[in-house]
């Protein structure tokens, strides 16, 4: 029972780590983040954030892969299902995105800032390339438009999905706060897939 209850112990030391790590590290940006921030955002000491991470290098790469993960691995599933037609991948991309995103508000901001600094790090972690071009997806949009390269209209859905969330802290207060902002992307689960839908009917 002990060695359970130790292990559950660090399991939940190391996941407030992490997320506080996520925060400070957003907040912040990786240069400007120290150690002893994330653990006083934690509410631990520094030494027992060393034992756990050793390096603010490597808390940054665990909290990075789990945030990738997270912003595009709701992607991939959807991506390759050979049961759905490119309608309602549409439908799928977008609702997964949004739920996610929706939970989960500044993780766009804290992914992108700093693949700019290290964009082989997006690449390699999700083997990019290959997941999309060579995705039951893309050739459904190949398919249905092979005049236009599908790219286009895949950077429209996500550049239509995320933007959003990006841009939360200008949108919100001109919105009318939280709750209009929600309702807002919420109605966007629809509206963004009938966009996408008219440029794909578009000669």
């Amino acid at each position: 029972m002990a060695k359970i209850a130790k292990a559950e112990l660090d399991l939940s030391t190391e996941e407030k780590i992490k997320e506080a790590a996520g925060i400070v590290f957003t907040k912040k940006g990786y240069g400007n983040a120290r150690t002893r921030d994330i653990a006083e955002e934690a509410g631990i000491n520094l030494a027992l954030l060393n034992y756990y991470f050793r390096s603010k290098e490597k808390l940054f790469n665990i909290v990075m892969a789990e945030r990738i993960d997270k912003l595009f691995g709701v992607l991939a599933p959807v991506l390759n299902d050979e049961s759905t037609t490119l309608e309602e991948k549409l439908d799928k991309i977008t609702d997964n995105y949004i739920t996610m995103l929706l939970e989960h508000p500044d993780l766009p901001i804290f992914v992108l800032s700093e693949i700019r600094s290290n964009p082989d790090q997006l690449a390699n972690r999700l083997q990019a390339r290959k997941h999309l071009t060579e995705s039951v997806f893309i050739q459904q949009l190949k398919a249905k438009r092979n005049d236009i390269h599908p790219f286009h209209f895949l950077m429209n859905l996500l550049g239509m999905t995320l933007f959003p969330f990006i841009a939360k802290p200008v949108l919100q207060p001109i919105i009318g706060g939280e709750d209009n902002y929600r309702m807002i992307m919420e109605q966007r689960k629809k509206l963004i897939p009938g966009w996408i839908k008219m440029m794909l009917e578009t000669e």
